[in-house]
């Protein structure tokens, strides 16, 4: 896949592409059907997503508690396995957000990256303030030569597909109701970092990594599946992971600790998917290390088990 930022600068070959125009937090189910219908549009045009970074929420309200489903890196990765062959990346700064919707229109989509065809979603806002909406953005499309399809809103039993509420089912820690609308299981992506390897006294070595920048689910225990992107124990594995602050040992920033299941090696700089399968239990203190290790004994066989079946 071929990510391009600058859309003042595109070769031609990058142009005349079939996009999905949108944020994609998440690339739940509602983004995927919009993809496909990007697809269907112009099956013989490149397929294209058209998105923002960082997100316009964190560029306007930058000290707001973090928010989104996953960081840059993880949504082009899970865009790529879609089948998305030119990402436009744009970089969301003063200039662009302060264009009308016409500006939009005219610069970003039909002169700068020339795309032939763009679908968006029913309630899409766009240009300065938000002030354009799906409806604008056909007629521009009309006068501009460029095609526009409304994709309907992705509806699951009686609510919206949204990521506000794939965040709400994070937070009451239901993984599972949360992939349901994904399509995928919620994965927190990341490098190994090094960490303070009480894990590894304990018996239980854990592989670090930050959820800085992202909307933290609910803190405590997950039986997970891991993937493991690079390096030489590249592969998929099954574990547990412990999500939150680490209150046995008076933690204060959130991180996630991964214990893989039948594992022996080094992962520090690798890159991580941990997808969130089940919560087992809320974050705890403990009388003793004792107790600790046989908690954390008893999660490791509950998630055995649980990941066995899924």
């Amino acid at each position: 896949m071929q990510i391009i930022r600058d859309f003042q600068f595109v070769d031609p070959e990058d142009r005349g592409a079939s996009a999905a125009i949108g944020n994609f937090d998440g690339v739940h189910i509602g983004h995927q059907s919009v993809i496909d219908l990007a697809r269907q549009a112009c099956p013989e045009a490149p397929l294209g997503v058209l998105t923002f970074e960082p997100h316009p929420r964190e560029y306007f309200a930058p000290d707001a508690p973090p928010f989104r489903l996953m960081r840059g890196n993880a949504r082009a990765h899970r865009l790529e396995k879609l089948g998305v062959q030119k990402l436009y990346e744009l970089p969301f700064n003063a200039a662009l957000a302060g264009l009308t919707p016409e500006e939009f229109a005219t610069n970003v989509i039909c002169k700068g990256l020339g795309l032939a065809h763009v679908v968006i979603g029913a309630d899409f806002c766009f240009g300065k303030g938000r002030s354009g909406t799906a409806q604008d953005m056909v007629q521009f499309g009309q006068q501009m030569g460029f095609g526009v399809t409304i994709a309907p809103l992705m509806q699951q039993s009686d609510h919206v597909v949204s990521s506000t509420a794939i965040r709400q089912a994070l937070s009451d820690g239901r993984p599972r109701d949360a992939a349901a609308m994904l399509g995928h299981w919620h994965r927190i992506e990341g490098e190994v970092i090094g960490g303070e390897q009480r894990g590894r006294e304990l018996g239980f070595p854990t592989a670090n990594m930050s959820i800085e920048g992202i909307h933290p689910p609910k803190f405590g225990v997950y039986a997970v599946l891991v993937d493991v992107l690079d390096g030489p124990h590249a592969g998929s594995y099954h574990g547990a992971a412990s999500v939150g602050v680490r209150p046995m040992f008076h933690g204060e920033v959130p991180n996630i600790e991964t214990f893989l299941f039948d594992f022996s090696g080094d992962l520090y700089g690798a890159t991580l998917s941990v997808g969130l399968v089940e919560f087992l239990r809320p974050e705890m203190t403990f009388d003793g290390l004792d107790a600790l290790i046989a908690q954390m004994t008893e999660d490791c066989d509950r998630a055995c088990k649980i990941l066995a079946a899924t």
